[in-house]
């Protein structure tokens, strides 16, 4: 009966609560006369009918009028009760005033009981649906949840999973102690150490974070509350997406930042706007993983004119129109955003465009990153990696550009693999010219993987664990340094900053602190608990997830390093630092670069990868590259 009387037409549903409005109102002034007057009432004259018409008429006006017609009954609240409130208040006044004016023998405490008797069918009978419509979703096949934090979010998400149809929430839990054992909405608020019982008496199968603004930290040591239970926990939008209009209960995985546990320190505004303000931006890669955050980056800065440079047509367009949609959403104005496309192998190309736009700041992100491809395909990295850095320079050095800043990799640090190298070999190339010319400020910022950049290892741990498995590790010893993009790009822009125009000379070497490694095969076991499956392993046989280790890759390091010597020094920021290491002069430097441009230039491949093992890089591949590698080429 109920589920028909929803699935009517929105309009049939107004005419019959005002059917019934009406009705509710007429019941409550008769039992309130009734009442009054010990008898079965009948208005004994005209003035009664005309003072309880014309009442009822513009109660009715009024009802409509607060949007009382408009509120969806599954979904009523507060603001919808105050409405009803209102109404009937207005209601009994206007019953007091139609009394006055007409001598309506209407006593002044039936006027009073009137609006009680209102108030409580009117608003009763909207709280007595919704009551019905959830007691129905509660009857279908909903998945009991644990809601984790009792606070205002916690309460929001509360009443959306109520209204829904997949989740029932049975219990909340949260930290503050002042909270245990109350009741909100229903539900009984435990402490965290009843989550293992709860999930065993209630059959809790997901436990949902209500934590948008938590740090990371504190986030942190709630998902290692969990991680052993085996249940997966999902998560709510953070603050900014929910400003930002996302519902609450949106629900999504824990995202592999929660794990890693690291707040990111706020942007220094300061260094910032130092080469983004009011200036000409230059991005090459601009829609690679950092290229295309260095762009939002840089956007919200206030550039005079933001020039995207890149190879890949599709992703100039996506960047191209995520910054326009930036901009529309957030109000930037007054910043000019132009997509160019081009390779920065051609070095009159890049300083065609570095003067048409009169560029001032070039942050240098195209690179060919991936280890493995680039183990099989080293002309073309060499060509990119190195020389495309070059002619970039080169370009930037002709235009008059003001700063340049490398975007570089902890690969690049002893070496064991062509893309290692030929990063190394970049970091080279910009110290020898920063040391041949003093216009253009060059910079190089060494950090490592970023979470979420194209080819990371999460978004592949996620997509085996929903296939099944097996989950592929390297090597059970295999660690690796993490930062998110945003952190990333921001560090980067702030690194750059401290360069010629702040503290530093010119050619340094950046290093950002990339806190503690990471374990990869305890981020797998980790990934997998908290999707709600098991390990499978010689303890568990009986397991969900099996984690399988395929052997390093060509060119694979079992962990990373940030710094090539020992001499490194703080600057005023706390996550970046600065490497003293040794460079060629450009005297030295360039017969290195001419012979391997030969090289490459003939094709010459077993030449090419000796000539960078003979380059001072401390270039020393492993046993990664296998034959298949060698006879692919």
């Amino acid at each position: 009966m109920i589920d028909k009387l929803l699935n009517l037409p929105r309009a049939v549903k107004n005419i019959i609560a005002l059917v019934l409005d009406v009705s509710f109102l007429l019941f409550a002034l008769w039992f309130a006369l009734s009442t009054r007057f010990e008898t079965f009432y009948i208005p004994p004259d005209w003035r009664v009918w005309a003072a309880s018409g014309i009442t009822m008429a513009t109660s009715i006006i009024v009802f409509q009028r607060l949007g009382l017609y408009r509120a969806i009954v599954r979904y009523i609240g507060y603001r919808a009760l105050l409405a009803v409130w209102l109404g009937v208040t207005f209601s009994a006044a206007a019953l007091l005033f139609m009394r006055e004016l007409l001598n309506a023998n209407i006593p002044a405490s039936a006027i009073l009981n009137y609006g009680l008797i209102a108030l409580l069918l009117i608003g009763g009978s909207r709280l007595l649906l919704r009551a019905s419509v959830q007691r129905g979703n509660n009857r279908g096949e909903r998945q009991p949840v644990l809601i984790y934090g009792a606070g205002a979010s916690g309460r929001q998400l509360v009443q959306a999973l109520q209204n829904g149809g997949e989740f029932k929430p049975v219990a909340f839990i949260d930290d503050d102690t002042t909270l245990h054992r109350s009741s909100m909405l229903g539900l009984t608020v435990h402490c965290p150490n009843d989550i293992q019982s709860l999930i065993e008496s209630k059959r809790v199968v997901r436990v949902l974070l209500a934590m948008p603004s938590a740090s990371l930290s504190e986030r942190k040591a709630v998902l290692e509350r969990l991680e052993p239970l085996a249940v997966q926990v999902l998560t709510i939008p953070g603050m900014a997406d929910l400003v930002s209009g996302r519902q609450i209960d949106t629900l999504e995985e824990v995202r592999v930042e929660d794990l890693l546990g690291r707040d990111p320190v706020p942007p220094r505004d300061h260094l910032m706007d130092r080469n983004l303000r009011g200036k000409v931006v230059l991005v090459t890669g601009a829609g690679g993983s950092i290229g295309s955050e260095l762009c939002r980056q840089i956007l919200r800065y206030g550039p005079k004119t933001l020039v995207l440079y890149e190879l890949s047509e599709y992703s100039l367009y996506a960047i191209e129109q995520d910054l326009q949609a930036i901009a529309a959403r957030e109000n930037i104005t007054g910043v000019n955003i132009v997509p160019i496309m081009g390779t920065v192998q051609r070095r009159n190309r890049v300083e065609a465009v570095m003067r048409a736009f009169k560029v001032q700041t070039v942050y240098h992100a195209a690179a060919y990153k991936h280890v493995p491809m680039v183990e099989y395909n080293i002309v073309e990295a060499v060509r990119n990696n190195v020389f495309g850095t070059w002619h970039t320079a080169e370009a930037a050095i002709s235009a008059g550009v003001e700063s340049f800043v490398l975007v570089s990799t902890d690969k690049a640090v002893r070496p064991t693999n062509v893309m290692g190298a030929t990063k190394r070999m970049a970091e080279l190339v910009l110290q020898g010219l920063s040391k041949r010319q003093d216009w253009t400020c060059f910079c190089m910022v060494r950090f490592g993987n970023v979470l979420g950049s194209s080819g990371s290892v999460v978004p592949k741990f996620r997509e085996q664990i929903k296939a099944g498995g097996p989950l592929t590790v390297t090597d059970p010893e295999i660690t690796r340094y993490f930062m998110t993009i945003p952190e990333a790009a921001q560090l980067v822009i702030q690194a750059g900053a401290m360069s010629c125009n702040g503290s530093g000379t010119g050619g340094e070497v950046f290093v950002l602190d990339m806190g503690e490694p990471v374990r990869i095969e305890n981020l797998a076991r980790k990934l997998i608990r908290l999707m709600g499956k098991s390990v499978k392993d010689a303890n568990n046989p009986y397991g969900d997830i099996e984690i399988a280790y395929s052997g390093l890759r060509p060119g694979e390091k079992l962990y990373e390093e940030l710094l090539i010597g020992e001499d490194v020094r703080e600057t005023d920021h706390p996550r970046i630092m600065t490497a003293n290491e040794s460079y060629l002069s450009w005297l030295e430097l360039l017969p290195l670069l001419e012979s391997l441009d030969e090289d490459c230039h003939n094709f010459h491949i077993d030449a090419v990868h000796q000539a960078l093992r003979n380059a001072p890089l401390d270039f020393t591949p492993n046993d990664g590259i296998s034959d298949l590698v060698w006879n692919a080429r």
